[in-house]
């Protein structure tokens, strides 16, 4: 994605319509300064903002991304890239989330079996040593708990059945057995429960 074509085609197209950078910015509700920075290839502008300069220019989306109009067999050629960038950029978010939810275990675990560790060690009544106790189970389940909210839709689990691709229901993804790699889930298309592979896209 070149963004100085993006910014050079973006400031065309309002020339083209006869509008200052202070007129545009009014009609779509951003400053000018915001307009600058689109059109010197500084910033991309936001998903939602993509579709409303779309609109007022009447133009694709597609279009604006490419920094140019396309004919049909551009127009093809350019959306499946994006999708292509659309697809990698998902499978690195997932990785990311992934590497994250690991990282909190690791320190959830280590702080948990810590303050166990920490307890009966410490000389101190038994109702404090148990409070210890309850309260590093209660770490460890939170941890556990954002380790699920991270990795539960970070990419799709493959029915090794079927073959359908899906994200499980937050309940499903916690009570199924699971190695590093695999988890027992019911597909939602077929309905057989087996290890489903996870894959990031």
């Amino acid at each position: 994605m070149d963004m100085q074509k993006i910014g050079a085609f973006l400031a065309e197209l309002r020339k083209e319509k006869k509008l200052t950078q202070d007129e545009l910015g009014e009609q779509i509700g951003v400053t000018n300064k915001t307009v600058s920075r689109w059109e010197n290839g500084n910033y991309l502008p936001p998903a939602e903002v993509l579709l409303i300069l779309s609109k007022f220019y009447k133009i694709s989306i597609n279009e604006l991304l490419s920094g140019e109009r396309l004919n049909e067999e551009h127009y093809k050629e350019n959306a499946e890239e994006y999708i292509v960038v659309d697809l990698m950029k998902k499978r690195k978010e997932a990785k990311k989330r992934l590497v994250i939810s690991f990282v909190v275990a690791f320190i959830t675990i280590l702080a948990g079996l810590s303050i166990v560790l920490l307890s009966s060690l410490l000389v101190a009544p038994i109702w404090l040593r148990i409070l210890y106790i309850v309260f590093s189970i209660v770490v460890i389940i939170l941890g556990i708990g954002v380790c699920c909210v991270l990795t539960v839709d970070a990419g799709v689990y493959e029915c090794p059945v079927c073959g359908e691709k899906f994200v499980p229901s937050m309940k499903n993804f916690i009570s199924g057995a699971h190695s590093f790699t695999k988890r027992k889930l019911k597909c939602p298309k077929c309905g057989k429960k087996s290890f489903c592979k996870k894959k990031l896209s």
